[in-house]
C-alpha cells in the first residue's frame, strides 16, 4: 500500500516523482456566485491546479433583465440592472483571479448573461476545453437548493466532463 506524504505530496514508497508523470487535469472551470461555500470550491480548485499544473477558468453568470409586459413599472431601469449585475459578477471572478495569482496559477475569467446557470457552466466548460468543473454544492438560489443546489445538480446531470462538488 502506498502512503502519500501530505507535506510533500509524494508517495513514501517512491520518494522521487516519475519524470513522465501524467497530468490528470489541465483546464479547470470554477463557477462562482461569490457565496461563502464558493470560496471553498475556489480554494480546492487552486490547490488541485497547483498539484496538477492546470490552469483555471472562472465564470460568473449574470441574470438577464426581467422584461415583462409591465416593464415600464419595474423599479430599476434595464441599464442600471445590467450594470449592477456586471459589477457583482466582475467582483466574483476577481476573487478567483486573485486566489490564482497568489498561487501562481494562470486564470481566465468571464462573466456571461444567461437565464440558465447550469447551461452557461456546461457550455463554458465545452467552449474552453475544460476537463474538470469544481463547484460548490449549493449557492445563492434560494429554497429550491436546500440539499444539493439545483444548479449543481443540473451541472452534474448534464456535464460530459467530471464535476468535483465541494461542500
Amino acid at each position: 500500500m502506498a502512503v502519500l506524504d501530505q507535506g510533500t505530496m509524494q508517495c513514501k514508497h517512491h520518494p522521487e516523482p516519475d519524470k513522465t508523470e501524467v497530468t490528470m487535469y489541465k483546464r479547470i472551470l470554477v463557477p462562482t456566485d461569490g457565496s461563502d461555500i464558493t470560496q471553498r470550491a475556489i480554494a480546492t480548485a487552486v490547490s488541485l491546479a497547483k498539484l496538477t499544473g492546470a490552469e483555471i477558468f472562472t465564470i460568473s453568470v449574470k441574470d438577464p433583465y426581467p422584461y415583462s409586459a409591465i416593464s415600464e413599472m419595474q423599479p430599476t431601469l434595464p441599464q442600471e440592472f445590467l450594470d449592477a449585475q456586471e459589477r457583482v459578477a466582475s467582483k466574483n471572478v476577481a476573487q478567483v483571479r486573485e486566489a490564482c495569482a497568489a498561487s501562481g496559477i494562470p486564470c481566465t475569467a468571464h462573466t456571461v448573461e444567461s437565464v440558465s446557470v447550469w447551461e452557461a457552466v456546461v457550455d463554458h466548460a465545452k467552449q474552453n476545453d475544460c476537463d474538470l468543473i469544481v463547484m460548490a454544492s449549493h449557492g445563492r438560489r434560494g429554497v429550491q437548493a436546500l440539499l444539493l443546489g439545483s444548479e449543481t445538480n443540473r451541472v452534474l446531470t448534464h456535464s460530459a466532463i467530471p464535476v468535483l462538488v465541494v461542500r
